[in-house]
């Protein structure tokens, strides 16, 4: 049985949301463990063989994943749910690409942007609050979600640190609305 490694109110919770909305939670050995907290609190805990002691960390016998966005990737193929997008189909492309431009782009800019860092090459290579803003705004002209009608692993991914850090997150009027559906459908 494949194990995930989750710390409660962290990065993780995503993935548990994911796990729970596809129903298959007992397919899974959900294993709660600390981590080191921003505010300075936790720890590394001994219990978590993440290489860097972070969570979600999933473990399938051999196979070690680690990043959301590829565990995501990974669950939504594994148990070929609706919330992802299977090879061949024709959104499979915008779906992959959403979850690593979460990865690669949004949570990186986000942080900078939260930690006030900011400098023409981070701009360049990774854009700025603005920038991604506005592609999540073009997204999200064409349908209620990231891929249009239907909600995905990717909108769960994308809207969370929205949800998370609520108003104190950079956002539009179509960022918020967005959010509101999604929480509804993650509720």
């Amino acid at each position: 049985m494949p194990t995930l490694y989750h710390a409660p109110n962290s990065r993780s919770d995503s993935v548990l949301t994911l796990i729970r909305m596809m129903g298959v939670t007992d397919h899974y050995d959900i294993r709660e463990v600390s981590i080191p907290r921003q505010d300075g609190s936790g720890g590394r805990d001994a219990q978590n063989p993440h290489p860097e002691g972070k969570v979600p960390y999933l473990v399938d016998r051999e196979d070690h994943i680690r990043e959301r966005g590829a565990i995501m990737l990974w669950l939504t193929d594994r148990h070929g749910s609706a919330l992802g997008r299977p090879v061949g189909h024709p959104q499979r492309g915008r779906y992959l690409s959403w979850l690593f431009y979460y990865q690669g782009v949004m949570e990186p800019v986000m942080i900078l942007d939260w930690a006030k860092l900011a400098h023409p090459a981070i701009e360049a290579s990774l854009r700025d609050t603005p920038t991604m803003l506005a592609q999540l705004d073009a997204a999200l002209a064409e349908g209620p979600f990231l891929l249009g009608d239907g909600f995905s692993a990717a909108d769960i991914l994308c809207a969370g640190p929205f949800l998370w850090f609520g108003d104190q997150a950079p956002n539009t009027p179509a960022i918020r609305d967005w959010c509101a559906r999604c929480a509804e459908k993650m509720a």
